[in-house]
């Protein structure tokens, strides 16, 4: 027997079965609600940033030159380029990244895959929370007195960069416990099943795991360290200090030097009849070292993030 059921298509009549119910609709404008908010939200937050920038630029663009860069400041800093401060930028953020960053790893390291979880590590994870939000000027009295009178190093470089690295590291060793947190615990335990001694199992699996999250910390160190002024001009920075120019070895571990950040703060408010062109001049350099510092590591953990196994 067989039934033969018409349709509306087989009587020339078009019928939807997917019409839009009441609820569809309400659910379709919600989510493109919820986008626009958020969009709203995202160029609130880049359009005042590129106006900014854009404006640095513009304000800087008669200054900015090769010779500007690559010489000294002249003429009670009214004049001349800014070679001592950048070279003197450029010390104190790869001094600074060099004692901070293996420290902050292997701090983190130990607190989150071999410490136990008892009140003593529970208060050291709230210790390193809380520094990170320490003033700067709090780490500079700290530089000071720890670095400057006690250890007998004066004012000089590695005073201030020992400042600078002390002040950064809560945030190497939070944003590396975040990362070591996020390779699964099966990885581990598949080493350990297969024979691995827990360092064995840290080496070779979980660190090239969370190298990209470990750089994020480092990149947030290098932004901070680059744009302080209070720990250097209390333990290693000057208002004026004269080099040579193209030289990259002027300074020595021990000598006091400029910096970017400070002589913006100097020419800015300092110094009289300054060309209105040298501070923005300054300040587009040090957020130009600043980016170009970051995109390198940036680079670097795109290319590692790439290369994972999970």
């Amino acid at each position: 027997m067989s039934i033969n059921i018409a349709t509306g298509a087989d009587q020339g009549i078009t019928v939807n079965r997917f019409t839009e119910t009441a609820i569809v609709r309400r659910k379709k404008l919600a989510e493109f609600f919820a986008r626009g908010v958020f969009l709203l939200m995202t160029l609130l937050m880049i359009v005042p940033l590129i106006l900014i920038v854009g404006y640095l630029f513009y304000k800087a663009a008669p200054i900015l030159s090769f010779d500007f860069i690559f010489s000294n400041p002249a003429r009670g800093m009214r004049a001349g380029g800014i070679w001592a401060a950048l070279l003197g930028t450029i010390y104190l953020v790869v001094i600074s990244l060099v004692i901070a960053a293996p420290i902050g790893v292997m701090a983190a390291v130990y607190l989150n895959e071999y410490a136990k979880d008892n009140w003593f590590t529970r208060i050291i994870n709230l210790a390193v929370v809380n520094l990170a939000g320490v003033p700067s000027i709090v780490h500079a009295l700290f530089g000071l007195g720890a670095f400057v009178l006690f250890a007998g190093m004066g004012r000089s470089i590695l005073a201030a960069s020992l400042t600078l690295a002390i002040m950064t590291l809560p945030v190497i060793i939070a944003s590396t416990k975040e990362a070591l947190g996020a390779v699964p615990a099966a990885f581990r335990e598949a080493c350990w099943n297969v024979g691995a001694t827990r360092w064995q199992t840290i080496r070779g699996i979980v660190l090239p795991n969370s190298v990209s999250g470990i750089l994020t910390g480092i990149i947030l160190q290098v932004s901070r360290a680059a744009g302080e002024t209070a720990p250097i001009m209390f333990t290693g920075a000057v208002f004026y200090k004269a080099i040579e120019e193209g030289n990259v070895f002027a300074y020595g571990l021990l000598d006091q030097c400029m910096a970017l950040s400070m002589h913006l703060f100097t020419i800015s408010t300092q110094v009289p009849g300054v060309p209105e062109a040298l501070p923005f001049g300054t300040a587009v350099v040090l957020l130009g070292t600043v980016l170009l510092v970051n995109a390198v590591a940036i680079v670097l953990r795109v290319y590692l993030r790439s290369r994972k196994r999970w």
